[in-house]
């Protein structure tokens, strides 16, 4: 089986968070959630009803990656318990739910707070309570920050966020393409502006043109648009949105005779959308979109083994989902595991490890995430595939391998 993936995560939650306690909830020198035999933690996602085949699988990769770590002994010396809570995607039982988790069950950290709504909701909360936040479902570009020495250090982001992938836009418009005028189509919604917001900070760094038309998210009419942006000889063109308006705008595209190299966002890679326009533009135009995770097989083997252990028979496999939550875990454990044993479990702690050195994603993308001097970029590595409806299941192939910006831009 082909196993190249490209993470698709566009969920949809609404939940507000009563702010936490600080370190000052702690008991004798741990921060609370620790025992001399346990470290407790835990998050919400909907794992029933329409969200059900996202986000049991999201959950069942974290439940893998924390069996396989207290089969061996969990860290240093202590199991960690995962708490899980079904919200169904209800405002109001996410609501309680998390105010539950914190201030009630008093866990020690939030480990995979589950989609964009959800987190934006939340956000500022998490801030405010300082309790250690690692990994987020979601691209939202409200995670992404320069310097959050202070205020929101406490919030560990890895999925691309859309702001980071917009800069790797404008990077492969200019170093990839060759492009000098860059034309943006964006939805206006956060994954839009965000994207949007990164595309124009990376531009005016390299000295790329810009023209952009905003679109109302779930537009079904994007004609002016397209025409505005095709009238201006761009050499690049960017579809900054996802889902049902992305696959508007492509098709529209297609219609309008676009023939440019045209760029979207991982979120938009593989057959959900593709196949459903993928007649309209062959011949026409190519289409290219990010990748964050490679193929590796050895952790791969690892996930699936231990996702039969804690679901026999689960109808998931390697799913994106699955390999999201996973990864979840695995931030989370290894931030854990860098503070010297016999130190006291605080919240400060746990964040000086998270940030004395990079952490590598795995999964064979070389991709390194660096939380040092208060950067909260998620993942900065990223590869580039092209659409190809016979390029097997997920309809993409190679383009470019995992780079960076700079990589980019320096013709490797």
């Amino acid at each position: 089986m082909k196993r190249s993936l490209a993470l698709l995560l566009v969920l949809a939650l609404v939940v507000s968070l009563f702010a936490g306690c600080g370190d000052s909830a702690s008991s004798g020198d741990h921060a609370q959630g620790i025992t001399d035999t346990e470290i407790l933690v835990g998050n919400n996602a909907a794992t029933s009803g329409v969200f059900g085949p996202v986000g049991q699988p999201y959950i069942d990769g974290l439940n893998a990656y924390f069996a396989m770590v207290n089969d061996a002994g969990g860290v240093h010396g202590r199991q960690i318990k995962f708490l899980h809570q079904d919200d169904e995607f209800s405002p109001e039982k996410g609501k309680a739910m998390y105010d539950k988790l914190i201030n009630d069950d008093k866990v020690f950290a939030i480990v995979g707070a589950f989609g964009t709504p959800i987190v934006g909701a939340i956000l500022e909360d998490l801030k405010e309570s300082g309790i250690p936040s690692v990994y987020f479902a979601t691209g939202m570009p409200q995670l992404y920050a320069e310097d959050a020495t202070d205020y929101g250090r406490n919030i560990y982001p890895v999925q691309p966020i859309y702001t980071t992938e917009g800069r790797l836009f404008s990077a492969w418009a200019k170093g990839t393409f060759e492009g000098k005028k860059f034309g943006v189509i964006y939805s206006s919604d956060d994954a839009g502006k965000g994207l949007f917001e990164g595309i124009t900070k990376q531009a005016e760094e390299i000295g790329l043109e810009v023209v952009a038309e905003q679109v109302a998210y779930g537009a079904e009419d994007v004609s002016a648009a397209v025409t505005k942006i095709l009238s201006q000889d761009v050499d690049v063109v960017a579809i900054a949105s996802m889902q049902n308006t992305f696959l508007t705008i492509a098709k529209e595209l297609g219609k309008q005779g676009n023939t440019s190299p045209t760029l979207t966002s991982y979120v938009n890679v593989g057959p959900t959308y593709y196949s459903q326009f993928a007649a309209d533009i062959e011949g026409k135009y190519d289409l290219y979109g990010p990748g964050w995770l490679g193929a590796d097989e050895t952790e791969l083997g690892q996930m699936i083994e231990w996702m039969e252990v804690v679901n026999p028979g689960n109808e998931w496999g390697p799913s994106p989902y699955a390999i999201s939550g996973w990864l979840a875990a695995k931030f989370f454990t290894e931030g854990l595991r860098r503070i010297p044993e016999g130190d006291a479990l605080t919240w400060e702690a746990f964040m000086d490890a998270m940030e004395s050195k990079p952490h590598d994603l795995g999964f064979g993308s070389g991709s390194m995430i660096d939380y040092a001097d208060g950067k909260r970029y998620g993942t900065e590595t990223l590869s580039l595939y092209r659409f190809d409806q016979n390029a097997g299941p997920i309809m993409a192939d190679v383009f470019k391998p995992f780079m960076t910006v700079n990589e980019i831009l320096e013709g490797k």
